[in-house]
């Protein structure tokens, strides 16, 4: 018997889950967020450090790094709590955290400093690394414009609005935005990382249980980069 597939609690399959965020809810951080997407939950805080990175003395822009974690309980089992970052996938995230928040950023104004883009997933169900990309640029854009409305910057230093969502093949379906019952039987899946003009960022992933066609691949990365700029959207209307 084919096992029954994972319901999408009343949304399509190319319809992203439920997304909020509220900025500004850590005053002790330069720039914050706190972002659901469905029932994964994200806290995002920005902190300068006038200090440039080791690779950047003597450039002419400042540098962006991300940090990533997850909570003991934000998964149904508890976790030991990280202490080392040689832990193969958050080391993963990280990076690809960094690359996508920097592509966001106009990095010139911040010469000799160090931007820390910290993302804490506080509950888990699926697309940690894409809800913490979305949280990141949320908590960016506080901070871009804390630094406006204080006449630190003149300029706005976002280039481009960047997010990230999951996409999979789940059975025969195409589905965008997976939760955790959806990724753990997914034939195939991407993390699809764009701005909100349909640009390409990065895309990571593969398949699971087997080759796909390339007409598979295309129609998993197109529903990605439209189900981007949908979430940015949502994003911008509530920042």
């Amino acid at each position: 018997m084919t096992p029954s597939l994972p319901t999408r609690e009343g949304r399509d399959a190319l319809t992203p889950r439920p997304l909020r965020v509220q900025r500004g809810v850590n005053p002790h951080a330069a720039g914050s967020a706190h972002l659901k997407l469905g029932r994964t939950e994200i806290l995002a805080t920005v902190s300068v450090e006038d200090k440039p990175a080791p690779h950047m003395r003597g450039k002419k822009e400042g540098w962006l790094t991300a940090e990533y974690a997850m909570l003991p309980r934000a998964t149904t089992e508890r976790q030991p709590r990280e202490r080392s970052l040689q832990n193969g996938r958050r080391h993963e995230i990280q990076r690809l955290l960094g690359r996508a928040l920097r592509a966001s950023l106009d990095l010139s104004p911040f010469r000799g400093q160090t931007l820390y883009v910290d993302c804490d997933v506080l509950i888990a169900d699926g697309g940690t690394r894409v809800a913490s990309i979305l949280g990141g640029y949320a908590a960016l854009h506080d901070f871009a414009d804390r630094m406006i409305r204080a006449g630190t910057l003149t300029e706005w230093p976002l280039l481009h609005a960047v997010g990230a969502v999951s996409v999979g093949l789940v059975g025969p379906e195409l589905r965008v935005d997976l939760d955790y019952a959806e990724d753990r039987v997914a034939r195939a899946d991407l993390n699809v990382v764009a701005t909100d003009a349909g640009l390409l960022i990065e895309t990571q992933g593969g398949a699971e249980e087997g080759p796909i066609t390339q007409a598979e691949y295309t129609a998993m990365l197109t529903a990605g980069v439209e189900a981007v700029g949908r979430l940015l959207r949502e994003l911008h209307e509530q920042l």
